[in-house]
């Protein structure tokens, strides 16, 4: 007699193999995968028909690689972000749902989302702050800058299948974020917003094996994880207008030393430390005040 090929019975042998791999979400990663082979939604599958042998062999291969800790997203090739869905795979940061706490409070932030503004996003990877922001203000102008051009080609590629309405407003620049000339350069003049997930935690930080799929330079941010984010304040503090905001993830170590970066450049206030949904700080938002940056 064959194996077993049902939905039901491929799904729990796949659990089982994930489990014992240590994924933390066996169950609800083997039915991603499945869906994705079948091409189908997760919600279907116990209906679905039993598995033929080209998808029960697809199914194993993807198992296997899950189960050597290969992301979730990584394997399906895509990345959900609120309604977006992002191209990702090896050499992009893999867009986490804690980042959105961060766009819900810039969308908050905006009077009147269909006023013309300028957002930059700073470290944008896949594009997923640049591309939101694009869909939910009408009107803006949005930069993403992206140092790794590997990133950048997916960030490219998720703007191009972009609405044409949202990617013709948004402009990629591979630059470095903490650059105050280059990033000036290629945003112009003044900007109204800006959001960050940038590279932020510590080198010596122990994280599970999906995160340290994602590309380094993405991950990591030196030794107390603030090697980009200190740089990146002054490079905010010359291009965000009076009166501008900024919004920056972080690790949930250090909400104090992002909040000191701030108040140590003079030229912000309402510097304002927030919680992610399990309650550890997550990213820091700021104003621009008048007066200038230390560094000028």
């Amino acid at each position: 007699m064959g194996a077993d090929r049902s939905v039901r019975a491929v799904l729990s042998a796949a659990t089982a193999t994930l489990a014992a791999a240590g994924v933390d979400s066996p169950r609800p990663d083997a039915e991603w995968l499945l869906a994705h082979v079948l091409r189908t939604d997760r919600g279907r599958l116990l209906i679905a028909d039993d598995l033929d042998d080209d998808a029960a062999q697809r199914f194993r291969d993807l198992i296997d690689r899950r189960a050597m800790r290969v992301p979730l997203q990584y394997l399906t090739g895509s990345a959900s972000f609120g309604p977006l869905d992002l191209a990702v795979g090896p050499g992009v940061f893999i867009p986490r749902p804690e980042t959105e706490l961060l766009f819900e409070w810039a969308v908050g932030v905006v009077d009147d989302v269909r006023a013309p503004l300028t957002v930059v996003d700073l470290c944008s990877g896949s594009g997923a702050l640049a591309i939101a922001a694009a869909s939910a203000f009408p009107a803006a102008r949005v930069h993403a800058v992206e140092l790794s051009p590997d990133a950048a080609d997916w960030l490219r590629r998720n703007v191009s299948d972009a609405d044409p309405q949202v990617s013709r407003r948004i402009r990629v620049h591979v630059g470095d974020a903490t650059d105050p000339d280059a990033v000036c350069a290629a945003v112009g003049g003044p900007v109204d917003l800006i959001v960050s997930n940038p590279p932020y935690v510590p080198v010596d930080a122990d994280v599970p094996a999906e995160v340290r799929a994602d590309p380094a330079m993405a991950v990591f941010g030196g030794a107390d994880g603030l090697s980009v984010i200190r740089p990146m304040v002054e490079v905010i503090a010359r291009v965000l207008r009076p009166g501008g905001r900024v919004g920056v993830e972080h690790d949930d170590s250090h909400a104090a030393g992002v909040v000191g970066a701030f108040a140590a450049a003079g030229v912000f206030d309402e510097i304002t430390s927030h919680a992610d949904l399990a309650g550890r700080p997550r990213f820091v938002t700021a104003r621009r005040v008048e007066g200038l940056p230390a560094s000028d």
